[in-house]
Order: C-alpha cells, then sequence, then structure tokens
C-alpha cells in the first residue's frame, strides 16, 4: 500500500508512518510536560530499523519533539538509507535542546530558516521532504506571508514540498492554494474523532492528509481498560484542555473507553488487533490518508505494520462502525 503526498509531488510513501514524538523522551516548560515520559535511544533506533525493515518509508517528527532530541534518533536511524525514507518535520515552536525546555511559539517568518537550519544538523541531512507549520491557530494571514520564504527554500533544494499541522479546513485551503509546493494537511483524526471538513478539502485540493492521533493518543491500543495511568512525566497527564482522551490522573477517560468497547468487536474481527483495526477504518474512510502512529519499541512497532498486511476495513465492516458511533450520519 503506497500513497502520494499531495497533488503533484512525486513524494511516494508508504501508507502507513510513524510518528517520532515520543521517541524525544521528556521535555517540559512552564510547569507541563510534553513529552511520552523516559525512553531508551537505542530501543528506538532498532523500533525504526523494524519499521523499515517492514515496509515503512514515512517518518514525521518536529524540531520541538524532545526540544530536538527525536530528529537526533530518527537521523541516527537513517543516516545510512536517507534517500530510502520520506521524512516530514515542523516549525514553529521554541525550545533549549541543552535543558530540554519548551519555550513557546514564534509564528515569524525569519524564524523558519532558523529552525530549519537546527533540523538538517540534528537530521544530519541537507534537505527535508516535507516541512510543515506546526502553529495550528496561526492567523491565515500570518501564515501566507511565509510562503514566499519556503517557496526558496524548494528552490535553493531544501525542501521537497511544505505543509501545515492544522485542524481547521479554512487555514489547510488558504496555504495550499497560496503555495505552488504546499502538498499536506496535518490533523488530529481518528475512528473516534471524524475529520470530514479536512478529509473533503484534502480531497477536492489533492493534499496529502497526514493523520496525527490515529489511535486516539494510545486508547486505541486497548491497554488503558484495565485501569492504568501513563507516568507523571507523560503529556497525556498533565491536564492540557486538548488532551480529551485521558484524564489528569492519567487514566483513560471514560466515555472515549466506553466508544471504544462499542466498536472493539468489529475493529479486532478477521484477525486484526484492535489497534490494527482502528488503523484499517483510516484507510477505508480516504485514500489520501496516511496515518502517523507513534511508538516507543520494537514491539509496536510490529503491531503498527502488522495492520499493513490486512489492508483497510471493507464496507461492510466500515459502515457497521459508522452505524454505532455516527449514527446520526447514517
Amino acid at each position: 500500500m503506497e500513497r502520494f503526498l499531495g497533488r503533484d509531488s512525486a513524494i511516494e510513501v508508504s501508507a502507513l508512518g510513524l510518528g517520532c514524538w515520543a521517541v524525544g523522551g521528556p521535555f517540559a516548560g512552564g510547569g507541563s510536560e510534553f513529552g511520552w515520559g523516559a525512553i531508551d535511544d537505542a530501543e528506538s533506533v532498532r523500533a525504526i530499523h523494524r519499521g523499515i525493515a517492514d515496509g515503512v518509508t514515512f517518518f514525521d517528527t518536529s524540531s520541538n519533539y524532545g526540544a530536538g532530541h527525536s530528529e537526533v534518533v530518527l537521523g541516527t536511524a537513517v543516516r545510512d538509507r536517507r534517500d530510502s525514507v520520506v521524512i516530514a518535520s515542523k516549525w514553529g515552536y521554541t525550545f533549549d535542546e541543552e535543558k530540554r525546555e519548551a519555550l513557546g511559539e514564534d509564528g515569524s517568518v525569519g524564524y523558519i530558516r532558523e529552525c530549519l537550519e537546527g533540523s538538517l544538523r540534528r537530521l544530519g541531512t541537507d534537505y527535508i521532504d516535507v516541512y510543515q507549520l506546526h502553529i495550528g491557530d496561526l492567523p491565515i494571514e500570518q501564515a501566507l506571508d511565509m510562503i514566499p520564504t519556503l517557496e526558496d527554500l524548494v528552490a535553493e533544494g531544501k525542501l521537497r514540498a511544505y505543509g501545515w499541522s492544522t485542524d481547521d479546513p479554512a487555514r489547510a485551503e488558504a496555504f495550499a492554494e497560496a503555495g505552488a509546493h504546499a502538498a499536506t494537511a496535518q490533523f488530529d483524526m481518528s475512528v473516534l474523532r471524524d475529520a470530514a471538513g479536512m478529509i473533503e478539502t484534502c480531497e477536492s485540493l489533492g493534499l496529502g492528509g497526514i493523520v496525527r492521533g490515529p489511535l486516539a493518543m494510545g486508547l486505541l491500543s486497548g491497554k488503558y481498560h484495565d485501569g492504568r495511568s501513563v507516568g507523571e512525566r507523560d503529556v497525556r497527564s498533565q491536564g492540557h484542555a486538548w488532551m480529551t482522551y485521558f484524564g489528569k490522573d492519567g487514566r483513560g477517560a471514560p466515555e472515549w473507553l466506553a466508544a471504544v468497547d462499542e466498536v472493539r468487536e468489529i475493529l479486532a474481527s478477521n484477525g486484526r488487533t484492535l489497534l490494527q483495526g482502528a488503523l484499517a477504518w483510516l484507510w477505508a474512510r480516504s485514500e489520501v490518508l496516511v496515518p502517523i502512529p507513534g511508538f516507543r519499541n520494537e514491539a509496536q512497532v510490529a503491531e503498527i505494520v502488522g495492520a499493513l498486511a490486512h489492508g483497510p476495513l471493507g464496507a461492510a465492516e466500515f459502515a457497521e462502525v459508522e452505524k454505532v458511533l455516527r449514527p446520526a450520519q447514517g
């Protein structure tokens, strides 16, 4: 299963990518944690190598994940195979690399080049395939001011394409229409939370839809139904307003756990695990979607990549899920 990331883009990727937020490890700012807890760099590299061996060619990271450490880990893992993988990264948040501290946003045009040079250094490469604006709610006019610089970077060979990580269809549309090499939109979506407006925008404009949160921040792994909680240094236990799948106690939110149970049997049919069924739903939802589930070890990657062998949900299975979760739209 392969996908093209947008419009006239020659960027071909596996239908499944791997998201590298968690492998950046802990980083904090303003009294809150923004990582997923402690990690083992060697295990992270093994996990990335497992993904590549099993057919994954697409990896998504950001300059600020782990205050730059995610890019270091990914760069280490792909250094001898750079030409065979596609790397997406992001800019827009500032950080102290040495202190592993998140410092805040910078939506200025001038920060694009500064941030990009840091990413290239950490990744150990001279170009990034897809560079994404990370500030999802930046005013549209401010974002459009960035297009000339991004086009210059494409002409210089430092970027192949660019996009916006935003959940707002109007922002994604404006950015895509203004930029000749704007090829993607990244947005939050899972079987539990559809993103019809973003899909319509991607399909109508020919954008690649990079899906973050495809496993509902891990809830669709099925392992949080026993009452376990995530760690104190995990972003999911910090009470962020946008973190709806987990409570501040680090446990799965009851209403979302119940929603998972309503479709568990359908998703985990035909030899799939629950997690694999959640990814299969996304592929059935639209051919423009490329989910990028996160991971922290090789075993997780093995299960994630195993979804490729099963492919999309069948039409009957997909319809059954929709009837359960979104009956008013049926």
